[in-house]
């Protein structure tokens, strides 16, 4: 059975292989030698240090399997490569105006990886992104808020 592929921008893609590496190379070396060291402290049922170096090391290797998982299934999306479009696609960059404020923001659409709503990076699988996936400059979007309804109109649609 083959795995789905994870969508992403080349930077969400950097950005983990830059965590898994970081992981690998400086926090689980680090752990091992904390865990050393606590055995020395004596008898380990009750050494408060080297459960809390186990349970680090615990989480540590979860995270380095979920990110080699996640990149072994990347699907590298160049944004660059996706200019001329005027439909809102994986990558884009969406300029709304919502139609009570009047107040505009402006996201790029990326992988549930790499999102981040207080800088700007909207994940595709978010109720906004699908509701914006294939409409264009002018359109309006209705989405269901955990605030209610919200309407917006696309301002402006940009890959960069």
């Amino acid at each position: 059975m083959a795995q789905e592929k994870i969508p992403m921008t080349r930077p969400g893609y950097e950005r983990l292989l830059e965590e898994l590496k970081r992981l690998k190379q400086e926090e689980r070396p680090a752990v091992i030698r904390a865990i050393e060291e606590a055995r020395g402290y004596g008898d380990l049922s009750e050494n408060a240090e080297y459960h809390a170096a186990k349970e680090r090391q615990s989480f540590i290797e979860t995270r380095v399997a979920e990110l080699e998982d996640r990149t072994r299934r990347a699907e590298v999306i160049d944004v660059a490569r996706l200019t001329g479009s005027s439909h809102i696609k994986f990558g884009a960059t969406v300029t709304l105006a919502d139609e009570d404020t009047e107040e505009k923001t402006t996201y790029q659409i990326v992988g549930a990886d790499e999102s981040d709503i207080r800088a700007g990076l909207l994940s595709i699988q978010s109720p906004l992104a699908r509701a914006l996936i294939g409409k264009a400059k002018g359109e309006s979007v209705e989405v269901v808020t955990p605030g209610g309804a919200r309407a917006y109109e696309i301002l402006a649609v940009a890959y960069r």
